[in-house]
């Protein structure tokens, strides 16, 4: 394995660790706006396929570690996808914060709905809008932390050579 590939999986390894510790602690009931914070971030440093990584594997792990049911993935998996292709291809994190807010707030609370009748067995007081806004709340919060979070950071020099090293 060359140097470069274990600096990736390095940084892919601490954010996965970042956002699996931060989410449950910063968590408001039905909403996790750390794994927002996380997603807009990880799109802008490491771009869209390790992006969806952090999101995958984090959300596996809660749902094993903490038994927070597959809204995990949902709610993860689209935000981070579409932040990640908003900043590759629109290159401003405004960008990759309306990805998240789309993917997570939108996208991922509607598939919630069919994911949670079929992990529960029911659709007794579930409709399709249940998680909307709790989703686009945590989505919105997540990503304007983010955007604070990354307004400074992105100048860094450290923060520009690890962001080099995944977007070449």
């Amino acid at each position: 394995m060359n140097n470069s590939r274990t600096k990736r999986l390095t940084i892919l390894a601490m954010m996965i660790a970042l956002d699996v510790i931060l989410s449950p602690l910063f968590r408001i009931e039905g909403m996790a706006p750390m794994s927002s914070v996380l997603n807009v971030t990880a799109a802008v440093l490491m771009g869209p396929v390790y992006a969806i990584v952090m999101a995958l594997v984090t959300a596996i792990l809660r749902m094993m570690l903490l038994g927070i049911p597959p809204l995990a993935l949902t709610g993860a998996l689209f935000g981070a996808l579409l932040a990640g292709l908003g900043y590759r291809y629109g290159g401003h994190i405004g960008w990759a914060i309306a990805g998240e807010i789309l993917g997570t707030g939108l996208i991922g609370s509607l598939l919630s709905y069919p994911i949670m009748i079929w992990f529960t067995g029911s659709a007794n007081g579930l409709f399709w809008f249940v998680y909307t806004p709790r989703f686009f709340g945590g989505a919105i919060s997540g990503s304007l932390i983010a955007w604070l979070f990354l307004f400074k950071l992105k100048e860094t020099t450290i923060f520009k050579r690890v962001q080099a090293d995944f977007y070449k």
